[in-house]
C-alpha cells in the first residue's frame, strides 16, 4: 500500500502525526538553515536536550545498559537528499545524567529508510537489537548491533508477519515492541488493539491475534496504543505507551500464556491537558509527556524517559526542541499502586543545602483560585538549577487548599503548585493530575519534591504522582512562596539544594556536531 493511502486511511494515528509535522502545520519544521543550536535562554542544566536547533520529533528509543554504560537513542528529523528524513541519535552515559553524543549509526544512509519509533531489546543470545518502524519502507524493521558499544549494526531486515497458513497477515505496521516469554519472541505493532505475533528466531513471525484481552473502562474508543514498551515490574507486566491524542499512559496486568494475550487490570495516565490545549483537535496538542522508553538498570530499577513534546509552547503546538523528561524510577510494591520517583542519581548533583523547619504559613480568606495564586509567604530562594523537598505532617495537610509558587513575583504571579482537596487533584500551572491526600494510607505524611531547571519544573509527590511544567519568564525570579487558603498550614521542613549542571556533553556536541547524520 502506498504511504499516501496509508495516511488517508489512518489519519488519526502516527503517520498523520508526522505527516502534519512534515507539512509544518504549526510545528515549525526545521530547514537546514534553522538547524544550528537552541536559543541560549532555553538551554537546560541537567535535562537531556538535543544540542542542535529545531528537531521535531524527539521520541526516545532503543535504550540499553551494557557493561555499565547506558545507551539511549532519540529521533532527529534532518535534511535527506531532496527532502527530510529521520535518524536515531545515539547518546551514552554512566549515570543517566551526564550524556555524551556518539556518531549517528542508525540513519537513512545506512538503513535505506527513515527511523520511526520502536524500542530496544536483548536477543536470546544477549545481543542488543532495535525494533522500529522503517519510515518509507511500509514495514517494521529489526536491526541487531555487532558489538556492545553499538558502534556497528547489521543491516536491518523487515518484520514479515504471516498467518498460520503462510499467507501475509494484514496488520498495521508502526511503533513496534518486542519482548521475550520463555524461549519465544513476541512483538506488537501500533493500533487501537495492537496485533501480537511471535517468532523463535526474529525472522519467521506468525500472527497470534489481538494483544489486549480487553480494554479498560477509562480508555476511550479510538485511542491507539503507540510507542509501546512492555516489561515486567514486580510480579506484574506493564505496558507503557501513548495514545496520540492523550499522551503517555500505562497498563498493569498479567500475561495469559495459554491465550497469548495481555490481560490488563489497571490503566492510568502520565499526561494531562493544560487549559489552553484542545479537547479534540491536533491543531492544539495536549501531549506534554509523550513517546516513553525505559531501561532496566544493573541494580534492577526500571527507569523511563519521555519526550516533552509541547512543554515549552504556550500555544499547544509541537515543540521545535527535543527535551527529555527527567529519568523516572518506576516500581510496583505489594499494594499494587505504581510508584514514580526521580532517579536517585540526581542526589549526587546536590550542593549548598539549606534547611528551614516548622515554617508557619498564614492563611488568606477562603476564595476560589482564579488566574493568580495568593501572594503567599516567601519560604526559600532557589536558583535556576535546584531541588526543593517540602515535608508536611499529614494532619497539617488534610482538607487544606494550599500550595507553592515557583518563580514567585510577590503578587501571585509565577508557576503555582496547588493541592486541591475539593477535586482530589494536584495542580501544576494549569494542568491537574489525580492526587488525593485523603486517599493516602493512614499516617503517610506529604513529601513534595520540586526540580527547577531554568524554564522546566518537574514535581513528584509521595512517589505516587509526577508532573511537568514550564515557565518562560523564569529569568531573575528566585523566590519560592507558600500559601494556604481558609486555614493556616505549618511546613515541617523545607530543604533546598543547588544542583550541579550535567550539560558538559551537550556543550561539546554543540561544537563538534558528531551526531549530525548524512544529508545525501
Amino acid at each position: 500500500m502506498a504511504l499516501s493511502d496509508f495516511i488517508a486511511r489512518r489519519s488519526r494515528l502516527v503517520f498523520a502525526v508526522w505527516a502534519i509535522a512534515l507539512a509544518g502545520i504549526g510545528c515549525g519544521v526545521a530547514t537546514a538553515a534553522d538547524d544550528t543550536v537552541p536559543p541560549e535562554a532555553m538551554v537546560l542544566n541537567y535535562h537531556l536536550m538535543h544540542p542542535g536547533g529545531k528537531s521535531l520529533p524527539g521520541d526516545p528509543n532503543a535504550a540499553f545498559c551494557i557493561d555499565g554504560v547506558y545507551h539511549l537513542h532519540y529521533i532527529l528529523q534532518h535534511p535527506w537528499k531532496e527532502g527530510r528524513s529521520f535518524s536515531f541519535v545515539h547518546v551514552t552515559s554512566t549515570d543517566m545524567l551526564h550524556w555524551k553524543w556518539e556518531t549517528t549509526k542508525l540513519q537513512p544512509a545506512f538503513t535505506g529508510h527513515g527511523m520511526f519509533s520502536g524500542t530496544g531489546f536483548l536477543t536470546k543470545e544477549g545481543r542488543p537489537a532495535a525494533i522500529y518502524h522503517g519510515q518509507g519502507s511500509g514495514r517494521n524493521q529489526i536491526a541487531i548491533a555487532k558489538d556492545g558499544k553499538l558502534t556497528e549494526w547489521e543491516k536491518p531486515f523487515p518484520v514479515d508477519v504471516r498467518n498460520a497458513d503462510g499467507t501475509e497477515a494484514k496488520i498495521n505496521h508502526w511503533d513496534p515492541d518486542c519482548f521475550i516469554v520463555g524461549d519465544t519472541y513476541y512483538a506488537i505493532s501500533g493500533g487501537e488493539n495492537p496485533p501480537v505475533f511471535k517468532s523463535k528466531d526474529l525472522k519467521t513471525w506468525t500472527l497470534v491475534g489481538d494483544f489486549l484481552a480487553h480494554d479498560m473502562p477509562d480508555v476511550a474508543k479510538g485511542e491507539d496504543v503507540s510507542c509501546p514498551n512492555i516489561f515486567e515490574i514486580g510480579d506484574k507486566l506493564m505496558l507503557l505507551c501513548i495514545s496520540h491524542d492523550l499522551g503517555c499512559r500505562y497498563y498493569i496486568g498479567d500475561w495469559d500464556a495459554k491465550a497469548e494475550k495481555f490481560v490488563p487490570e489497571k490503566h492510568a495516565r502520565m499526561n494531562w491537558r493544560r487549559e489552553n490545549q484542545s479537547l479534540f483537535s491536533r491543531e492544539n496538542w495536549r501531549v506534554d509527556i509523550f513517546a516513553p522508553e525505559s531501561v532496566l538498570t544493573p541494580d534492577g530499577r526500571r527507569v523511563m524517559w519521555a519526550w516533552c513534546s509541547t512543554i515549552d509552547r504556550s500555544d499547544g503546538k509541537m515543540s521545535e526542541l527535543t527535551i527529555q523528561s527527567l529519568p523516572r524510577e518506576l516500581s510496583m510494591p505489594t499494594d499494587g499502586n505504581l510508584r514514580i520517583r526521580p532517579i536517585r542519581e540526581l542526589e549526587s548533583l546536590r550542593f549548598e543545602p539549606t534547611v528551614a523547619e516548622n515554617v508557619a504559613v498564614d492563611h488568606v480568606d477562603r476564595t476560589l483560585l482564579a488566574d493568580r495564586s495568593p501572594k503567599g509567604k516567601k519560604i526559600a530562594d532557589v536558583t535556576d538549577s535546584a531541588e526543593i523537598r517540602i515535608t508536611i505532617d499529614r494532619k497539617e495537610a488534610e482538607r487544606k487548599l494550599f500550595g507553592f509558587t515557583v518563580f514567585a513575583d510577590g503578587q501571585g504571579g509565577g508557576l503555582p503548585i496547588v493541592f486541591r482537596p475539593e477535586t482530589g487533584a494536584l495542580r501544576l500551572g494549569t494542568t491537574e493530575a489525580p492526587f488525593s491526600i485523603a486517599e493516602l494510607p493512614e499516617g503517610e505524611d506529604i513529601t513534595l519534591r520540586i526540580f527547577v531547571d531554568r524554564h522546566i519544573v518537574e514535581v513528584f509527590v509521595n512517589d505516587r504522582q509526577a508532573m511537568i511544567g514550564h515557565y518562560r519568564d523564569y529569568a531573575g525570579r528566585t523566590a519560592l512562596n507558600a500559601f494556604t487558603v481558609g486555614a493556616p498550614t505549618k511546613l515541617r521542613k523545607v530543604e533546598t539544594w543547588k544542583l550541579k549542571p550535567t550539560n558538559q556533553g551537550f556543550r561539546e556536541a554543540q561544537k563538534n556536531r558528531i551526531w549530525e547524520p548524512q544529508s545525501r
